[in-house]
């Protein structure tokens, strides 16, 4: 392994560039040449990126030498934090993974949203959406990371309510739906602000564990982390370490969507098509996993010396994700919202790769783990940004967001229906394709370090996993349409224009390559970037337990496949083949019917959120208001307002019968005393000269009786 020298700028450039891709849409006026820049400037990223992917292939690491921009600057000296940039083999894949899927959805987007009238807006945020997700890759420290993670939520806000008229058409949900009397339906500002609030209750949580974690190790920094463990030891003194580590973790489990704040990304879809391919592949859902992937070795390892202080974080987080999987598998089962029925599936491929990187702190090579975590992050990367761009094209082409008014597409849209199939089968985790061999990573590492709890949850949900997606294929290519008519005026059923249709081939593409690659121990090549990255972190370290290792074993992938087929049959002869209505099941039996409400309801877990979170404080404001505000406040201010009209009354009376009246009289008194000297000016100098003599004598018998000179005389 050798290392290849490589300009510092080169990765500064690849989340700056979509940054100015940001200034350049509203600074480009309309037309092409703003949709041109659009996509330039995340295309211009990608080639970085994709300079610093080919060394890595070539099994050899990168070296940065500074030039223009050092790998590290000065960013808050005072506090002696610096801001810079990784280039290790696992976050340069991680990088190429996000700036080629987001130049996709770029160029899709030029079609899909041709015509719009807030398509300069729309740039602006999805650009910057790809630099603030770049730049949560390459920080090299956790503030410059939660910098790119606020940067994501804005977008993610905007994005999602992008729609902010509100029309009917692009409501999330079916209006009128109801659970446990709750609305289920939203417009896209209500799903846009639910995103935003429910993914800051996780932000928060996290910012106050970084803040605690900075008291105890006076950095931000990873390597500073890694190479400096007394921090750990101390909050381990404390009691604090388990609790800080979760703090943190809790920014991924909103950023991610993972129980218990799941619930905002089934309703996200209430934005475009293509900012759900981006959300749900390239941004936002995979932030929380780099997240946990920069924590976890560092919490680790520096815990090395006694691991059982950290084990219960990373057993946290293997069942967060698995049961997260599951809960969001059972409901993609049912419902028809194509794009929620996608959002509920990207929700429980989130829970595997979280499961993955907490079962790396619970085997033997922690290496294996952050493997597999990344295995999935990649293959369900790949073929959900196909299934959402394709979504976008069936619902603007049949005219309907329900796969069950879709229906006999099959010969109609055959590109799509091979891509759709395709990244259907690796959804499932169907060999060869790539989802077999990621989802195979994962469980491979839970039956190899003991944890089969986690491994039957995980091949159980692969089962549901297989149900949904081929109940998803089947009705959209082989169902009967409900309502045939609803083909888009003018549009008919033929494929869209290679705009649309190229990105989600490519993408099919991937996803088959990657299966090709699994043969050729792609697992192994990924398990080595791990390694590297962990070496990276820990500067002339060593640890037991970290060579690349195989990940494949064949009876856990047996068991595996045994529920994938139970579930991909099951599946055929309901959706596909049409032995059986599905419908007539739920009607006819009382248990079926009952679990299909509790699923189709979301578990009641968003409406007892609504119940408890939204509903219970209005209602209490709305009491307060009533009770408090008028029935106490209000009383009080007319009180107060009737009592002070009282003392202005009173003072006024005051005011105007003695304050008045003491003016008035006083200037009475002094304009009489004015008339009457006034009648001593007779204007005669006669007088003057009498009264001035008169007034002379008295001052002299004054004189003489306060002096006492009359007593001598």
């Amino acid at each position: 392994m050798t290392a290849v020298s490589v300009p510092s700028y080169f990765v500064w450039l690849i989340f700056i560039l979509p940054y100015v891709g940001t200034l350049a849409a509203p600074l480009t006026g309309k037309g092409k040449v703003r949709d041109i820049a659009a996509v330039f400037f995340p295309f211009l990223s990608a080639i970085f990126a994709l300079y610093l992917l080919i060394p890595v292939l070539q099994g050899d690491t990168i070296s940065l030498f500074n030039s223009i921009i050092p790998t590290s600057v000065p960013w808050i000296p005072e506090l002696g934090i610096n801001f810079g940039v990784l280039s290790d083999p696992y976050t340069v894949i991680i990088a190429n993974l996000v700036a080629w899927i987001s130049l996709l959805v770029m160029v899709y987007s030029v079609d899909y949203m041709k015509g719009d009238s807030g398509l300069t807006r729309y740039w602006f945020f999805m650009s910057f959406f790809i630099g603030s997700m770049q730049l949560i890759v390459l920080s090299d420290n956790l503030l410059g990371l939660f910098i790119g993670w606020e940067g994501v939520g804005l977008c993610s806000y905007a994005l999602i309510g992008y729609y902010y008229h509100d029309e009917k058409e692009n409501w999330v949900g079916t209006p009128g739906s109801k659970a446990l009397g709750e609305e289920q339906a939203y417009p896209p500002s209500h799903a846009g602000m639910k995103a935003f609030f429910m993914t800051r209750v996780g932000d928060l949580a996290m910012l106050a564990g970084m803040l605690i974690l900075f008291v105890f190790s006076g950095t931000f920094s990873y390597h500073a982390l890694a190479t400096s463990t007394a921090w750990a030891t101390s909050l381990a003194a404390a009691g604090l370490l388990v609790p800080v580590a979760l703090l943190i973790f809790g920014g991924a489990i909103g950023k991610s969507a993972q129980f218990p704040l799941q619930e905002w990304l089934p309703d996200a879809m209430a934005g475009p098509a293509p900012v759900s391919a981006l959300i749900h592949a390239a941004t936002m859902v995979n932030a929380g996993v780099v997240l946990v992937a920069r924590i976890g070795p560092i919490f680790y390892f520096a815990m090395a010396a006694n691991p059982a202080l950290i084990q219960p974080f990373f057993m946290v987080v293997a069942w967060i994700g698995a049961f997260t999987a599951f809960l969001a598998a059972t409901q993609a089962m049912v419902g028809f919202e194509l794009k929620k029925l996608l959002a509920y599936s990207t929700v429980s491929q989130i829970g595997y790769m979280m499961l993955a990187l907490g079962l790396a702190g619970l085997s033997t090579n922690f290496a294996e783990g952050l493997s597999a975590g990344l295995f999935q992050l990649i293959s369900h990367a790949i073929f959900k940004a196909a299934l959402f761009l394709m979504a976008g094209v069936l619902i603007h082409l049949t005219g309907t967001k329900y796969i069950n008014e879709m229906g006999g597409l099959k010969d109609k849209l055959k590109i799509t229906f091979a891509v759709f199939l395709i990244a259907a089968a690796a959804l499932s985790g169907i060999p060869p394709l790539s989802g077999f061999w990621s989802k195979d990573a994962i469980l491979a590492t839970a039956w190899g370090s003991g944890q089969y709890g986690l491994f039957l949850v995980g091949s159980a949900t692969a089962g549901l996993t297989a149900f949904y997606a081929f109940r998803m294929f089947g009705l959209v290519f082989y169902g009967l349409r409900e309502k045939p008519d609803h083909e888009a005026p003018g549009h008919g059923l033929k494929e869209p224009s290679p705009l649309s249709w190229v990105p989600y081939s490519v993408l099919g593409a991937g996803t088959v390559v990657i299966g090709i690659l699994g043969f050729f121990n792609l697992g192994g090549f990924l398990q080595a970037s791990s390694v590297t990255y962990i070496y990276s972190l820990f500067t002339g370290a060593l640890f037991g337990g970290l060579s690349p290792a195989s990940q494949f074993n064949l009876v856990s992938s047996l068991i595996t496949l045994g529920f994938v087929v139970i579930g991909l049959l099951v599946s055929i002869q309901l959706y596909v083949r049409r032995k059986v209505s599905p419908s007539s099941i739920v009607k006819d039996s009382g248990f079926a019917h009952g679990l299909h409400t509790f699923l189709e309801n979301r578990w009641y877990v968003n409406a007892v959120y609504y119940k408890v979170f939204v509903n219970a404080p209005l209602r209490a404001s709305y009491w307060t208001f009533d009770n408090f505000e008028i029935g106490v406040l209000e009383k009080v201010n007319n009180g107060v307002r009737a009592l002070a009209l009282w003392f202005s009354a009173g003072g006024n009376w005051f005011d105007r019968n003695v304050v008045d009246e003491a003016a008035d009289g006083g200037a009475r008194v002094g304009q009489a005393l004015s008339r009457t000297f006034r009648r001593l000016q007779t204007g005669i100098l006669e007088q003057y000269a009498l009264v001035l003599a008169i007034g002379l004598i008295i001052l002299l018998l004054l004189f003489l009786l306060l002096s006492g000179v009359y007593v001598a005389i």
